[in-house]
C-alpha cells in the first residue's frame, strides 16, 4: 500500500524560521516579531508572512531566499511561498524594545516640559535643492548672533554637514557620553564622523531610528537655544523617527522655484497633518541669478516657494510664510565646499556682496528669536490655597 506523505507541523516550520536571520540585525526573524503568519496547505505548500521593518527593504531578497531554503528543508514541505508585508509603527516600537532587552526608551532632553530649546527639522521633497547648505548656514548664522546652537546631521545616507561646517575629527567620548565637535560656534554630530571615508551606510528602519535616537540622547548637548536637524529628502523612516522622538520640532521646508520640485516639497510639509507638528516656513533656494543690470534670470522657473507656502497655509489652517527666496550665489557654494558657511565668512558676519548670506542671516534672526508658547512647560509655581 502507498504510504501517506508526512505533513509538516507548525512547530517544525517555526523551528526552521528560527534559523533565518535578519541580515542587518543578525538575529532570528522569529525573535524580532517579523513572522506574521504560517499557513500549511494540504498539498504541503507552506506560505510564510514576513513583516519587513520598512517598505522597499534592500535585503528582502536575502530574507526570501533564506526562508525558502530553511522551510523547504522541512520534511513534507513541497513548496514555499513568502509574502512580504511591512511593520506598523506600533510593531516597530515593539521591535526597538526587544533590541534594547525590554528597557524603556531613553529620554530625549529636548522633549522635557521645561526645555526652552527651539527645534527646527529642515526637510525637502527631493535631494539637490540645497537643504544641507541652508541648514549649515542657518546654524552658523544663529551661533554668530550669540545663541547656543546644535546640528544633528540626520541625513544618514547622504551626510554632508561635517564638510559644510568644516568638521574633520571624531567626537570625544566621555563617561559614556559623546562630546560633539564645535565648528563656527555650532555643536555638530553626524554619522559621517563614525564611518570610514567614502564608506556607504546601508541601514534600515530600526537602525536608522536608533542612530537618530543616540544623536539626541547620548550626545552631551548642554543647554541649547536652537537645535537644527538636517533630514534626508522625502518622508521616510528618519522623518517618522524625528516626529516620534521630537514631536515639538517645527518643520522648515526647502524647495526650488521649479514646479516639479515644489509639488514634492509640499508633501513633506503636509506630513505635519499626521505628526501634529507645526511648519515654521518655506525657504526657496536657487530662486534666480542676479544680473549686472539688476534684473533676475530665473533659471529654474518661478513661483514654486510661494505655491508651497500658499498651499500649506490653506491646508494646515495657519500662515506658513515664505521666509526667503535665495538667489544662486557662488559664495554660498564655495563656503560649503571649504567648510566656512558664507553667513559667517566675513569675520563672523555675512559678506555685503552675498545676497544669499544676507537673506539667510535674516531668516536666522527670525527663527532664533521666535517666542515659544507656554503649553506643556513647567512654570515653577504652585497654587496657593487659603
Amino acid at each position: 500500500m502507498p504510504t501517506t506523505p508526512t505533513m509538516p507541523t507548525q512547530e517544525q516550520v517555526l523551528e526552521a524560521l528560527s534559523r533565518v536571520n535578519d541580515p542587518e540585525i543578525r538575529r532570528p526573524i522569529t525573535e524580532l516579531g517579523m513572522v506574521e503568519s504560517v499557513e500549511i496547505g494540504t498539498d504541503g505548500v507552506v506560505t510564510v508572512g514576513v513583516l519587513l521593518t520598512v517598505a522597499g527593504c534592500p535585503l528582502r531578497d536575502t530574507i526570501t531566499a533564506d526562508t525558502e531554503r530553511e522551510v523547504g528543508a522541512v520534511p513534507g514541505v513541497t513548496g514555499v511561498r513568502v509574502q512580504m508585508g511591512v511593520m506598523t509603527d506600533e510593531q516597530r516600537a515593539e521591535l526597538r524594545v526587544r533590541l534594547r532587552g525590554g528597557q524603556a526608551e531613553p529620554e530625549v532632553p529636548f522633549t522635557k516640559p521645561g526645555s526652552l530649546t527651539r527645534i527646527y527639522a529642515v526637510t525637502s521633497g527631493k535631494g539637490g535643492v540645497g537643504k544641507s547648505s541652508v541648514t549649515a548656514n542657518l546654524a552658523a548664522a544663529l551661533a554668530s548672533q550669540g545663541l547656543s546652537v546644535g546640528v544633528v546631521d540626520a541625513d544618514i545616507y547622504g551626510f554632508s554637514i561635517p564638510r559644510m561646517l568644516g568638521v574633520d575629527h571624531v567626537p570625544t567620548q566621555l563617561d559614556g557620553m559623546i562630546v560633539p565637535p564645535v565648528a563656527h560656534g555650532v555643536k555638530v554630530i553626524s554619522i559621517g564622523m563614525f564611518v570610514e571615508d567614502k564608506q556607504p551606510v546601508v541601514w534600515r528602519g530600526p537602525m536608522l531610528h536608533r542612530a537618530v535616537q543616540q544623536f539626541l540622547t547620548d550626545v552631551f548637548w548642554g543647554d541649547l537655544d536652537v537645535l537644527l536637524l538636517d533630514l534626508p529628502p522625502g518622508t521616510g523612516d528618519v522623518t517618522i523617527s524625528v516626529a516620534q522622538l521630537l514631536p515639538n520640532a517645527q518643520i522648515l521646508v526647502v524647495t526650488t522655484p521649479q514646479t516639479a520640485a515644489a509639488e514634492v516639497a509640499e508633501r513633506t510639509g503636509l506630513i505635519a497633518t499626521q505628526t501634529k507638528q507645526k511648519v515654521a516656513g518655506v525657504i526657496e533656494n536657487m530662486s534666480y541669478l542676479p544680473q549686472a543690470d539688476g534684473s533676475r534670470l530665473e533659471i529654474f522657473g518661478a513661483g514654486g516657494g510661494q505655491a508651497v507656502s500658499a498651499s500649506l497655509t490653506q491646508t494646515l489652517g495657519y500662515e506658513v510664510e515664505l521666509l526667503a527666496q535665495l538667489p544662486l550665489d557662488i559664495q554660498l557654494r564655495e563656503g560649503s565646499d571649504a567648510g566656512v558657511p558664507v553667513t559667517v565668512a566675513n569675520s563672523g558676519r555675512p559678506p555685503a556682496d552675498s545676497p544669499a548670506a544676507l537673506a539667510l542671516s535674516e531668516v536666522a534672526q527670525r527663527l532664533g528669536h521666535t517666542q515659544r508658547g507656554l503649553a506643556g512647560m513647567r512654570l515653577g509655581i504652585s497654587p496657593v490655597t487659603s
